[in-house]
């Protein structure tokens, strides 16, 4: 996943970077007007529509990041132990190395003596002395620079700021109207946000697809109904690591990715992957490391922010993580799954899914195809690991775009109207075959329901023989 921005909005760059692997974009919505992300995805769907590969739009809410205000004269250092005041009241724009307003008027009423507050992504830290009529009376704990508009986090969380601001509101109309694939929401705080967002977002003539960003403590604390409640979530790991600290990251990361797809929901991992090809052609061990390790652990999508949308080198940052990605694809960790082996199934589709994987798991199947409506059985699947392809075949194109954020899941465009129920089975055959997907001899397994075009029908699963399979005769 890339985010587009200034350093993509050449054609040319655009078209290597689909060319590198992209399967989904990002737009920020903190930044750039609603007329220039009104562009960018119209050029990144002409090119998808070019190739012929389907490319997921993800919209990103800015939400409620609380920020100091302004300073009269230019940036502030901040040494150890110098007093410093968080006004709610003060004038926006006269700060100075005494004092600095703050956009979240009702911060004064969220921390009390003893709480520590921290500024510019944990770079400078604050210990809260007083707090009194608006006004937090700080002691400066690590000292720095701090300039304008600098993000606040509590260490711990506890800030009640709302998920959804007026802003975002009219984002999600805005998101609705250019059909966006996915909506992720940021700073959620319980399922509650989750539920708000989606009953905005359906109001607005919307199904895209819900994606929780997880980027504060409190969302940590109620992961569970935040996953049940969503239909994918981020792991934000910039503001998340501020507020829990970076020493718990790593391990609350594999809890959650472990979570959610035990609920059979998608995972994104997020923020400074590969931050140091912002200025170098070359990523570092550690993001190397960092992206393997992500990709390991069973996330589904691993997501460039400030690499791709404002770095030097956008393409050879998205052809560095593909390779990486693909490397760590064929480890023997990541080929094989347990996932959900005793579970009870409580849908023919869902355990229609399951049984393809298991099988797959157990032969040599070369490809699995799944005629869907909704991407619901491939999602599924792709839940298992196996290492073998999944091809989401579909008539819809928001479905062949829904299904670019699940791992392992390929989409090709199949219409199975008008043709003969009996031979639907050899039609996917001669498919694949002509993309080159499978020789004959191959084994594949095709997944399918009676009644074409049905959402939730999938009830049949069919293992074939490429070049051997016939149409069953129809009886006269």
């Amino acid at each position: 996943m890339a985010t587009l921005g200034p350093a993509t909005d050449d054609p040319e760059v655009l078209d290597r970077l689909v060319g590198a692997g992209v399967d989904v974009v990002r737009l920020n919505l903190s930044h750039g007007s609603h007329e220039q992300h009104r562009a960018r995805v119209e050029e990144i769907r002409k090119r998808s529509h070019q190739k012929g590969r389907p490319i997921g739009v993800l919209m990103d809410l800015q939400g409620p990041k609380i920020r100091i205000a302004r300073f009269h004269d230019g940036p502030v250092r901040l040494n150890e132990n110098d007093e410093f005041t968080l006004d709610t009241h003060c004038d926006p724009k006269s700060g100075d190395r005494n004092r600095v307003g703050v956009t979240f008027p009702n911060l004064a009423a969220d921390v009390s003596r003893g709480d520590a507050l921290l500024l510019a992504d944990g770079a400078v830290e604050l210990w809260v002395n007083t707090v009194e009529e608006g006004r937090i009376n700080c002691r400066v704990v690590v000292g720095g620079i701090l300039s304008d508009g600098k993000g606040i986090n509590k260490k711990g969380g506890g800030l009640s700021a709302p998920a959804l601001t007026n802003k975002d509101r009219s984002d999600i109309s805005f998101a609705a109207a250019i059909e966006a694939d996915f909506l992720a929401v940021s700073f959620v705080r319980n399922a509650d946000d989750v539920y708000e967002a989606r009953h905005l977002l359906h109001e607005a003539g919307s199904r895209a697809r819900i994606v929780a960003k997880i980027e504060r403590a409190d969302a940590v604390d109620a992961a569970e109904e935040i996953i049940e409640a969503t239909d994918a979530i981020m792991i934000a790991r910039g503001d998340l690591g501020v507020e829990i600290g970076d020493a718990e990251l790593p391990a609350v990361q594999k809890r959650l990715i472990k979570m959610a797809r035990s609920r059979n929901r998608v995972v994104i991992t997020a923020t400074q992957m590969m931050e140091s090809m912002i200025e170098h052609p070359i990523p570092t061990r550690a993001e190397v490391f960092d992206v393997a390790n992500a990709v390991l652990d069973g996330t589904d999508a691993v997501m460039l922010s400030g690499e791709t949308a404002m770095g030097r080198y956008p393409v050879k940052t998205v052809e560095a993580m593909n390779r990486v990605c693909r490397e760590a694809e064929k480890q023997t960790e990541v080929l094989r799954s347990d996932h959900r082996l005793n579970s009870v199934f409580g849908r023919v589709d869902e355990s229609i899914a399951m049984a393809t994987m298991y099988t797959a798991n157990h032969l040599a199947v070369k490809a699995i195809a799944a005629m869907t409506e909704s991407g619901s059985t491939c999602k599924w699947m792709s839940r298992i690991s196996s290492g073998i392809p999944i091809y989401a075949l579909t008539a819809h194109e928001s479905t062949r775009r829904r299904v670019t954020l699940f791992r392992g899941v390929y989409s090709i465009e199949f219409n199975p109207a008008g043709r003969d129920a009996l031979k639907v089975n050899q039609d996917i055959v001669i498919e694949l075959k002509k993309r080159g997907l499978v020789r004959d001899g191959d084994l594949i397994l095709i997944t399918k329901g009676d009644l074409n075009g049905v959402e939730g029908g999938t009830n049949v699963m069919k293992i074939v023989r490429v070049g051997d399979y016939k149409a069953p005769e129809q009886n006269t």
